[in-house]
């Protein structure tokens, strides 16, 4: 490339992810062109338009993409895509938005990844830094964009939370402190249904550690210590686990109090005191604890955050108690093993309503806690032949009614609930056939509860 030439980089989807990676690229002196097959919300093409940067929607004009010196991809646009495809029968390099960030700041980074628990393990670290009074930012798939935060903001310690999807494309990006919570199977329609694709696109968060950096891991996760056996990583490892085992971090003690050993400083605290309840809540506040430990944050700030985090939107919400029935919102349980972790804290006879777009769904995890717990499911999609064929085959005790509709369903759960009981939307599957988002979901599922109050 001739020295004299500014860089041109081309950006593919002009989301939050897209349009920060755009802006940075421009601060940065690049010569920008973004291209969304989709339409650019207006909020984007404002900030794109005032930044300069030239842009186009609904379609990829090839012409102008694959002269690209380099190509920064969103994280939703699948790798055997024909634009991919082309760009890479050109070898043109393409890369995330997060690694474009991370090649201008020296920030310390947080990386928290995970099939379940991500979100919830994200929103807790930064709170417990916020409130010791760090300068903190907060990214990835929640908060603003990592790129749009280093070209304009100045923060000390990011928090970041990962996708496997924005992992594919990181190569040189580096955390301080990796984060991985678990692996279940998830997104598998996106790694041709072979679960190694997917777990090493999660492992990719453990590039380029040294032994300066720390990893953090659920040591009883099977899919991690499989992993682990057939790699080697410099940073140090910190497992946690709900008991004391050999090398274990984080623990709980005989007396039921969180015990959190780091290379840093160490602490413990009534696990009662924590201020979010169940099993996979408690993993989340160890491996948000450990980080915190590390960036040797006061003890006092670690427990006082611990215990007053409110907790996350569409995760195991309450909604409201109407006849006599509870209603709790976990629109974000899009897979199977968190809908596992959601039914683990249901104390109550519970309708759970599950149903959407599958991902390659294996229901055999859940049916053990299904017949257990659950005296009716309600399948709401426009295809829930698989819902009704492996529940009827292997709990054929239990009713399922078949609904095509938000309304359907809620309208089904009124009619099998008992006062004491418990309606649980925690789908297992992905949104995308009646809702826009499980954002979406979760809103229309509180909105309509709501509603009967």
């Amino acid at each position: 490339m001739d020295n004299q030439r500014k860089k041109y980089l081309v950006v593919l989807g002009a989301g939050e992810s897209g349009t920060g990676a755009a802006i940075l690229a421009s601060v940065k002196g690049m010569d920008v062109f973004v291209s969304d097959m989709g339409m650019i919300a207006p909020r984007y093409k404002a900030m794109l338009d005032e930044a300069g940067i030239q842009w186009e929607e609904g379609q990829h004009t090839y012409d102008r993409i694959l002269g690209a010196d380099e190509v920064v991809k969103s994280p939703g646009i699948p790798p055997n895509s024909d634009v991919i495809r082309r760009l890479v029968e050109k070898n043109v390099p393409i890369i995330s938005e997060i690694e474009l960030a991370g090649r201008y700041t020296d920030a310390k980074m947080v990386c928290i990844t995970g099939s379940n628990g991500k979100t919830t393990t994200t929103l807790l670290t930064y709170h417990i830094l916020r409130s010791a009074g760090i300068n903190v930012g907060l990214a990835g798939n929640v908060g603003r964009s990592l790129a749009l935060q280093v070209a304009r903001e100045q923060f000390d310690v990011y928090v970041i939370e990962l996708s496997s999807f924005q992992l594919e494309n990181m190569y040189d990006f580096k955390a301080n402190i990796a984060v991985i919570l678990n692996i279940t199977p998830d997104h598998l329609d996106r790694y041709d249904h072979k679960m190694q694709g997917y777990v090493n696109a999660k492992f990719r968060i453990l590039r380029n550690l040294t032994c300066e950096d720390a990893f953090i891991y659920w040591q009883d996760d099977p899919v991690i210590q499989a992993q682990l056996r057939q790699m080697v990583t410099d940073a140090k490892m910190l497992p946690f686990a709900e008991r004391q085992e050999e090398q274990t971090a984080a623990y709980v003690d005989a007396e039921n109090r969180l015990i959190i050993n780091s290379p840093v400083k160490s602490l413990s605290m009534p696990r009662a005191d924590l201020s979010l309840s169940g099993l996979h809540n408690l993993y989340n506040s160890m491996a948000a604890g450990l980080s915190a430990c590390l960036l040797d944050v006061k003890k006092e700030d670690i427990r006082r955050a611990l215990s007053d985090f409110e907790g996350v939107e569409h995760r195991l919400e309450y909604v409201a108690t109407v006849d006599g029935v509870r209603y709790i919102n976990d629109s974000k349980a899009t897979n199977v093993n968190s809908c596992w972790y959601a039914l683990e804290t249901m104390t109550t006879g519970t309708i759970l309503i599950l149903g959407g777009k599958d991902k390659g769904n294996d229901y055999t995890e859940i049916l053990p806690l299904v017949k257990e717990k659950v005296k009716a499911i309600v399948a709401m999609g426009l295809h829930n032949e698989k819902i009704l064929q492996f529940f009827g085959e292997n709990a054929p005790e239990i009713p399922v009614l078949d609904t095509c509709s938000l309304a359907d369903a809620v309208a089904g759960c009124r009619r099998v609930a008992s006062d004491g009981d418990t309606v649980l939307l925690s789908p297992c599957c992905a949104s995308f056939d009646l809702f826009k988002s499980y954002e979406d979901r979760g809103t229309q599922f509180k909105e309509a509860i709501k509603a009967m109050c």
